[in-house]
């Protein structure tokens, strides 16, 4: 069961921040790595790693794939607005269609906004013919990504160190 980082006394400290900015580097560091940069015992890192995971700070370690190298080299932004009575079967419809990587529900004149991948301009199409029985569309096509996702700034940032 997490705790409620709110509820408790416990919370970051330099040490902990400079963990996490290791680990946003490189989720896979051993822990031996981790505790020579942060000059700790490896059993002393473990132990702040556990609290983090348990505190919820610490959600889990991901792999961050290279959708362009996977077949998907185009990017768009789908802004949603449903069609009445039609909301429901237009989320459904985005979780079970894999082309869209991520989605909001939002607040607006638009419902949903949507990041998609995809490996062709007709494939794109062929999306968004089916979206269209359910909501209006504003599509944009990616050209960079200055900001990728990134973690939120946490209480000990690099600069403070």
């Amino acid at each position: 069961m997490r705790k409620n980082l709110k509820n408790e006394d416990w919370t970051l400290d330099a040490i902990d921040s400079q963990l996490l900015d290791l680990l946003n580097d490189n989720a896979r560091m051993p822990v031996a790595e981790l505790a020579r940069e942060v000059k700790m015992s490896s059993p002393s890192v473990n132990e702040r790693l556990k609290r983090m995971e348990e505190f919820g700070v610490i959600s889990g370690y991901r792999v961050q794939l290279a959708p362009e190298n996977l077949g998907f080299p185009l990017e768009a932004i789908v802004r949603m607005r449903q069609l009445p009575g039609k909301i429901k079967q237009l989320e459904a419809m985005i979780i079970e269609t894999p082309e869209f990587i991520e989605c909001d529900k939002v607040t607006g004149e638009d419902c949903f906004y949507a990041r998609m991948r995809f490996g062709t301009m007709e494939q794109l199409d062929e999306i968004l013919d089916k979206v269209s029985s359910l909501a209006e569309t504003n599509t944009s096509i990616v050209k960079s990504t200055p900001v990728k996702r990134r973690n939120v700034p946490y209480q000990y940032s690099r600069s403070q160190k």
